[in-house]
Parts: C-alpha cells; sequence; structure tokens
C-alpha cells in the first residue's frame, strides 16, 4: 500500500469554529483495508488528549467517517465527531482547558497501518473560537473583571453574562462561540482572576448586579433584559441574580442547586448561607476518587431554608438542563425542587430537559468529555459522572437549545 497516493482530508475545510461537525476522510487506501485513525490535542496546560478507532476501507479503498463504522478503540460504530469527543486525557483526572480564545486549539488526525503503524496520511483540524470580525474586550470597569465578546455586524445584539463554575479563572470558549450566534458575551470572573480576591470569605451579589448594568448600558447590547448562562456552582448564582436583580430576561442553569453553596452570599443587608455538607454521606470509588454526589443536605429541609435561593421572586424564563448522571451532586433533585416552587407560585416560565447517561459537566459540543477531576470546592480528585457517548450527544442538544432559548426570550 503506497502511503504517497492516501489522502487524509477534512471536510468542508480544515479551520473551522470548535462547535462544527467536520467529515474526516482517508481515501487511495487498499480496498478492504484495516486503518487506524487517531486524534491528538494539546490543551493550554499542555495536556495531552487521545483517541484512536479501527476503520476498515470500502470497496473504493476510502474510509468516511461519518459512515463507516468504527470497528473498535475509543469507541465504535458509526460516530462522525468520535475521534473529537472521544479525545482521553494521558494525565488521568485532567479537564480540558482552553484559556486563550485567539488561537484555535489543533487536532491532529493520523491515518496509521494497523500492521505495521507506519503513518499514511496525517492532516490538522483549526477548531477556532472567533469569527472574522468579532470584537474581545477586556473589562476592567469599576470592580467587574471579564471579557466581553461583540459579534461582527450591525448591532444591537440580545446581551448575555457567561458565568462559569467553581474556581476562579475566567473560561472565554463558551461565550465567544455564543458570540458567534449573534449575542454580546460578557464572560464574567468572579474571584481568583486579575486582582480579585482568591479565597474570598463571602461573594457580593452587587458586583453581578454592576455587571448586568454594564452589559445593558453598552451601546452594542438591545434591550430591555439581558440572558445568563451558568453551569455548577455559578447555576446558583444566576438564580440569585434572577430573583434579586431587576434586568434579566432568560436564565440558562446547567447542573444548578436551587440553594446557595461554599461561599456566604451577601446583597445589601441579607445573606445566603452555604448550604451545610453532610460529609458521611461522602464515598470513595474503587479507583481512590471521591463521590460526593450526596454531600449536601436537602435544600428542602426547614434547617437549610436560610439557604435557598427564593426564585418564586424572579421574573425571568428559566431553562433547566439536567444529567441524570451528575455526580457532583443531586442536579435532578435540584431542578425538581426549584420548578415545584415556581409552580406553587403560579409561574410557568420554565422548560426542564434532562439527560439520562450525561455527567457534570456539559459544555460546548465536540469538547472531551470529563469524568473526572480536581475539585476547587473539595481539595481532592472527585468523579463527575456520565457515559462519553451519550455526554457528547447531550452538548450538541443542549447547544442547540441554548441558541433557541435566547432567541425566543431576549429578542
Amino acid at each position: 500500500m503506497a502511503s504517497s497516493q492516501i489522502r487524509l482530508k477534512i471536510l468542508p475545510s480544515v479551520r473551522c469554529l470548535y462547535d462544527k461537525l467536520v467529515q474526516v476522510k482517508v481515501e487511495g487506501l487498499a480496498p478492504h483495508k484495516q486503518v487506524q485513525l487517531s486524534s491528538k490535542l494539546v490543551d493550554d496546560r499542555g495536556v495531552i488528549f487521545k483517541a484512536s478507532a479501527l476503520y476498515k476501507a470500502d470497496e473504493t479503498g476510502q474510509v468516511d467517517v461519518c459512515r463507516t463504522p468504527s470497528l473498535g478503540g475509543s469507541y465504535t460504530g458509526v460516530e462522525p465527531m468520535g475521534l473529537f469527543w472521544a479525545l482521553a486525557p494521558e494525565k488521568p483526572h485532567s479537564k480540558f482547558l482552553k484559556k486563550n480564545v485567539l488561537s484555535p486549539t489543533a487536532v491532529e488526525i493520523k491515518a496509521m497501518c494497523r500492521e505495521t503503524g507506519e503513518e499514511l496520511a496525517s492532516e490538522t483540524n483549526e477548531r477556532g473560537y472567533m469569527t472574522e470580525g468579532m470584537k474581545r474586550i477586556p473589562v476592567q470597569e469599576g470592580r467587574i473583571r471579564g471579557v466581553l465578546f461583540i459579534p461582527p455586524g450591525e448591532g444591537p445584539f440580545p446581551g448575555i453574562v457567561d458565568l462559569y463554575t467553581f474556581g476562579g479563572r475566567l473560561t472565554e470558549a463558551r461565550a465567544s462561540l455564543l458570540a458567534n450566534k449573534g449575542f454580546v458575551c460578557l464572560a464574567l470572573a468572579y474571584f481568583g482572576y486579575e486582582d480579585l480576591p482568591k479565597n474570598p470569605k463571602k461573594l457580593d451579589l452587587e458586583y453581578f448586579e454592576e455587571a448586568v448594568t454594564y452589559l445593558r448600558r453598552r451601546p452594542e447590547v438591545k434591550g430591555p433584559g439581558v440572558g445568563i448562562i451558568s453551569i455548577s456552582h455559578s447555576g446558583g448564582l444566576a438564580l440569585s441574580m434572577s430573583s434579586f436583580l431587576s434586568g434579566i430576561s432568560a436564565a440558562v442553569c446547567i447542573n444548578t442547586c436551587n440553594a446557595n453553596t461554599v461561599i456566604p452570599l451577601h446583597y445589601k443587608d441579607m445573606v445566603l448561607p452555604p448550604l451545610p455538607p453532610v460529609i458521611w454521606k461522602l464515598r470513595i470509588t474503587r479507583y481512590g476518587l471521591l463521590n460526593i454526589r450526596n454531600c449536601l443536605s436537602d435544600p428542602s429541609l426547614e434547617k437549610n431554608r436560610a439557604s435557598l435561593i427564593p426564585i418564586e421572586r424572579a421574573s425571568c424564563q428559566f431553562l433547566f438542563a439536567v444529567s441524570e448522571d451528575d455526580y457532583n451532586w443531586n442536579s435532578p433533585l435540584y431542578a425538581e425542587q426549584a420548578t415545584a416552587t415556581l409552580r406553587k407560585h403560579g409561574k410557568k416560565s420554565f422548560e426542564v430537559v434532562t439527560y439520562p447517561k450525561a455527567g457534570h459537566f456539559l459544555e460546548v459540543p465536540h469538547m472531551p468529555y470529563c469524568p473526572s477531576a480536581f475539585h476547587a470546592a473539595v481539595g481532592r480528585e472527585v468523579v463527575f459522572g456520565g457515559e462519553p457517548k451519550a455526554h457528547a450527544e447531550a452538548q450538541l442538544d443542549l447547544w442547540e437549545r441554548v441558541q433557541e432559548f435566547f432567541k425566543s426570550h431576549l429578542h
């Protein structure tokens, strides 16, 4: 099999936005020849992620991953984006990290001879975050720290505050990709970033109020209200913002708790204490990882009422995304309690979407699945649940729903 005749193609182009589907094809193989396809990326921490799958060429000597089934490896069956979502870290318990969205994530794809391991062909897919003409503006306005993404073209556009998970830093990937869809997105840090405190003893809701006011006053932002997208710990912040602040029209809460967690939340003269942990419910997996799914008190119990977020006060629309296999905490229970509260107060302003075998970190499409990683609030590695394929499908489905939800309620 002469490797000079073998070509690996990434269609429609080797360059695309991160959330886009691509078609990987290998041509010029011997008919019915088996070939190993592998993918590799290096994240911004230097962690290497890899996946591989075994394919068999058709009678014309071609493998098209959109039609040809994988016979084994990181996944099996017809999986057009399997070489992307199945990427797993070489260093265990590493979550994919993208800090700088000004550069693309490069995914190297190789076709190799199964028998000899010889490389037959390779190509690199550059998966970018910002479309041409988009503005990325670092924000240092009063206390606010973050990055603003403004789509190209004539505004004004609907505005969204993007809050990421506990652990500090700023995560720009989701905000930049949402901005490609026609939203002005403020990726907002709330601790451990620039001059924000690294280990805050409390969080001020006034900080988030400043951010909402800042976004609503931007000339590129179309009012009257803005949206919030949140995940994990920041979901409680999104619920609190919706309950106490004005100017919020729509909130996406991904695997969220309906009570305040980890750090006391202050607003004017009110304090929401964190929901207390139940340490004896901690479990250790056979791999020595912590399973913390049931380690928070039930928010609905009388003794925990002070931590419960009064979402009956909110006037916005909610989208609750729930992974049933979330091991970070009991997301299905919290969503059930939150929607029961809204119903009890005569509100139908919510949608719930559940994903049976998905884990905690529902990210943008094709992002590597994270089964376990260091947990900033726990100080140890924990399991996050889910199955890779089901998780990848959930990310794809949720991404479309999020866009539709914001288009419906922010226009």
